[in-house]
């Protein structure tokens, strides 16, 4: 039975589907199956998809399709990780959001699912933020990361402001920043300070994760 569920699950993300997502989640806790094996399940179908959408073999919609199957089925994990007082091991806390005068969301939440499937806490600040928002979040969860996205070239200059009031603060030492969208590039990032450029979703964990271990090296 825990195996047939398990897999259901993983079709169901496999599949874009996140109602059936959400059943099979709220199955595996009426049958008592370990919440974190059913976050390990869903990790593994959303890591085919993220290889395949970076092969080429798959596209955006079906990155963003997979996303929202797996954001549909995850509050119910988590709840039930909760109540059993289990703790998921993470490897760092990302502050992320899309900057102001920019308001879109796609990539930003793609980006967020792919950071929390392998392990990290993410504070999504959502779109339009400022640069107090950000630096209020970051100081609020003590995070080690700050993820921007910027869609449009007019707002891309808004994460140089936003490095620049990291500095001002005396937090820039211990917040490694990661910036993105279609209006970023790697020479951009270089130009405006960043620590790093992420170009999709799904290689934004592979960099968080050497930014995290840059940090222990350097500490």
């Amino acid at each position: 039975m825990k195996e047939k569920i398990l897999e259901s699950l993983q079709e169901a993300i496999l599949n874009y589907d996140p109602t059936k997502a959400r059943e099979w989640a709220v199955k595996s806790v009426e049958e008592n199956i370990d919440p974190l094996e059913a976050s390990n399940a869903m990790t593994e179908a959303i890591r085919v998809i993220g290889k395949k959408f970076g092969t080429g073999e798959l596209f955006l919609p079906d990155l963003s399709g997979a996303a929202e199957a797996m954001e549909a089925a995850m509050p119910v994990i988590n709840e039930a990780i909760a109540n059993q007082s289990k703790e998921k091991p993470s490897i760092g806390t990302v502050v992320l959001g899309t900057v102001r005068g920019d308001i879109h969301d796609i990539g930003k939440k793609l980006v967020t699912t792919m950071l929390r499937t392998e392990g990290f806490e993410v504070i999504d600040v959502g779109v339009d933020c400022n640069s107090k928002e950000f630096v209020g979040e970051i100081e609020k969860h003590n995070a080690n990361i700050l993820a921007m996205s910027a869609l449009m070239t007019t707002t891309a200059s808004e994460q140089k402001k936003v490095i620049k009031t990291l500095e001002k603060r005396g937090l820039r030492e211990k917040v490694s920043v990661l910036i993105g969208g279609a209006a970023t590039s790697q020479d951009f990032a270089d130009e405006i300070g960043a620590d790093a450029y992420g170009p999709t979703a799904t290689e934004a964990p592979v960099i968080a994760r050497q930014l995290v271990e840059d940090q222990k090296s350097s500490n």
